[in-house]
């Protein structure tokens, strides 16, 4: 894999349902990594605002070498994350940084941008 490879894709827009990542596409909500992203479908693993991002969501996120992972609450904070979540990213020596979608976008953008291995997992909407 080459460095370009390995680089998080930059978030070059985000509105209410809507985000524009090049290179990977548009789409409601992404799980975007080192080397790329996909849209993030929360029925693969039966995501909901409550409890919330589980475990199961961050797989790819991990697997692809995110040293860092960025995760969004929503548009209106109404998206919420699992303990265990934390407790996982904790132990596996990643760091998490949680935030209103608008700004785990800059958050995330910002960390891309200096070349770190960042992940995230980013809901478009409440």
């Amino acid at each position: 894999m080459t460095g370009d490879e390995r680089h998080s894709p930059n978030i070059a827009s985000v509105s209410w349902g809507r985000m524009d990542v090049p290179g990977v596409g548009l789409a409601r909500d992404f799980k975007l990594y080192p080397g790329g992203g996909r849209a993030w479908d929360w029925t693969e693993t039966g995501t909901h605002h409550r409890p919330g991002i589980q475990i199961a969501d961050l797989g790819e996120l991990i697997s692809r070498g995110s040293e860092i992972i960025v995760l969004s609450r929503g548009m209106e904070s109404k998206l919420h994350t699992c303990p265990d979540v934390f407790e996982l990213l904790h132990a596996s020596g990643i760091t998490v940084c949680v935030a209103e979608t608008r700004a785990a976008v800059a958050i995330y953008n910002s960390l891309a941008s200096t070349g770190r291995p960042v992940g995230g997992l980013f809901h478009s909407t409440c």
